[in-house]
């Protein structure tokens, strides 16, 4: 019986990966318990047990009181087959309790110690959104905020997945795991990129919509490595298995580079940018591109401007070359009249990257004062005269888009009749609408170009919000990731529409 008490903790310690002496003493603990038990007994000091490591020989005794015994300590061997029934229940349960206690104490120490990794488990059910995994022994859940959107696992797949915390919550360990960080990306680039888990290569800023889109800026300490191209691989090796394990989701891959000029150039990328203009002041830099590149920049319902600002940290606007011009043609027009603005001072707004009375506006009087070494006076005298001007010019500019969607629903609605035949007043229905409008869209593109009313366009921030509003499916994942035949497969008119943006 011995021995095989010996066998069973052996077992014990090997498949909860405990100490065999722990266990040991977590044993000899409840025997202590249980004889404390039997003899009705408050002091802690007053039973001991020992187990032979060898052998598995229990001994239990107590301590008798040294008066009763002459004056010198003495103990006294309790048979085991003497405790009873009672106690030997108490001695299962403390046991019980121990080694729950030991195991869920080496859960702890073993999976903050793999925190950041990436582990694979199998899917076992979902638990009010969650997902559970079995990883190992233990068993994780991935929160519906850290699974990718329109993701779904069956009992028995196999799910690769980055632990991403680690902590008691009372009684359990909870194992927290995730597939949309970003982090679970740098780790999958490791795994593919022998360059990047050697440092050669280095991932220098990240941003991602899980499940859609994500950027990476990567740099190379070895010029005679092409960050680009190895975490690309050969025809795109390396970025396939990627893409695969996510299901689809798209990653664009650029080149990192000190200049935010340059950096915000590559990451708006495949678009073709003509000038960043940066403005430290309000942390925003305005891009101008093409009209032909214009919707490209954007992206679909905006992403690749999102992106591109989240990889960046920079505030992004997006303008054609006439709205440019048109920005400070207005600013011009509203500050060179004041009395004491010259030239140079129109100069170095531009320079410092104020293009439109609205940045007058935000930027205040302290910069003004700093930066063009104007008077207060006449600081105070330009915002005041910028800030009236922006008003007027936020009202012309609500005043235009609500007649834009005005004629774009009386269009759809005069095609949306054509198609049925009808003479307009019969409501179209859904399929209607959008025949007609891919008709009246496909028209526009072959007359002429939307104009910059058709399609003003918000400064996007890097903190924008991640997920787009309505979910697309994942795209071909053997299409290309890093290069300009992305263009082909979004619609510029389509996605000027979608999208707003501010014209100064």
């Amino acid at each position: 019986m011995n021995s095989e008490t010996l066998r069973i903790l052996d077992s014990i310690a090997r498949d909860r990966n405990i100490d065999r002496d722990l266990l040991i003493q977590d044993l000899e603990q409840a025997m202590v318990s249980a004889a404390r038990k039997h003899f009705n007994s408050l002091d802690t000091e007053a039973f001991g047990c020992r187990m032979d490591r060898m052998t598995g020989e229990i001994t239990l005794w107590r301590n008798l009181d040294p008066e009763e015994e002459g004056g010198e300590p003495a103990q006294e061997v309790i048979p085991m087959a003497a405790l009873g029934r009672i106690p030997a229940q108490t001695a299962k349960q403390v046991m019980i309790q121990r080694f729950r206690e030991d195991e869920r104490n080496s859960l702890l120490e073993e999976f903050s110690k793999r925190q950041g990794e990436i582990v694979t488990g199998t899917a076992h059910r979902y638990e009010g959104g969650a997902l559970i995994v079995q990883v190992d022994r233990a068993e994780g859940f991935m929160p519906r905020s850290e699974q990718i959107p329109s993701e779904q696992f069956q009992p028995g797949d196999r799910v690769r997945c980055l632990i991403l915390d680690v902590r008691e919550s009372g009684n359990q360990v909870k194992i927290v795991l995730s597939r949309s960080h970003p982090d679970f990306i740098r780790k999958l680039f490791e795994a593919e990129v022998p360059e990047v888990a050697e440092r050669v290569i280095e991932i220098k800023a990240m941003s991602r919509e899980a499940g859609f889109r994500t950027k990476i800026a990567v740099s190379s300490i070895d010029s005679k490595v092409d960050a680009v191209g190895a975490c690309v691989g050969v025809r795109g090796s390396r970025i396939r298995n990627i893409v695969d394990e996510l299901g689809g989701e798209k990653i664009d891959i650029v080149r990192w580079n000190e200049s935010s000029q340059i950096l915000i150039a590559n990451a708006l990328k495949p678009a073709e940018v003509e000038e960043v203009s940066l403005c430290f002041e309000l942390g925003r830099a305005t891009i101008i591109v093409r009209e032909d590149q214009l919707s490209l920049a954007i992206g679909r319902r905006g992403q690749n401007v999102r992106l591109a600002a989240r990889l960046t940290g920079w505030d992004i606007d997006i303008l054609t070359p006439a709205e440019f011009a048109k920005s400070l043609e207005i600013l011009e027009q509203t500050v060179k009249p004041i009395e004491g603005i010259t030239d140079e001072m129109l100069d170095r707004m531009g320079a410092l990257g104020m293009i439109s009375v609205f940045d007058i506006e935000e930027v205040g009087v302290g910069i003004l004062e700093e930066e063009l070494e104007m008077s207060p006076e006449l600081a105070q005298l330009v915002v005041e005269i910028s800030s009236a001007q922006a008003k007027i010019v936020a009202e012309q500019q609500q005043k235009e888009k609500e007649e834009a969607e005005k004629r774009r629903q009386e269009e759809l609605k005069a095609g949306s009749a054509i198609l049925d035949g009808g003479d307009g007043s019969v409501e179209p229905d859904a399929e209607s609408d959008s025949i007609a409008a891919s008709i009246l869209s496909g028209e526009r593109t072959a007359t002429s170009a939307p104009t910059p009313e058709d399609q003003p366009v918000a400064p996007v921030a890097p903190d924008a919000p991640d997920v787009p509003s309505t979910p697309e499916a994942p795209e071909d994942p053997d299409e290309p990731t890093n290069k300009a035949d992305q263009a082909a497969e979004e619609n510029p008119t389509d996605q000027a529409q979608e999208t707003t943006r501010s014209s100064s």
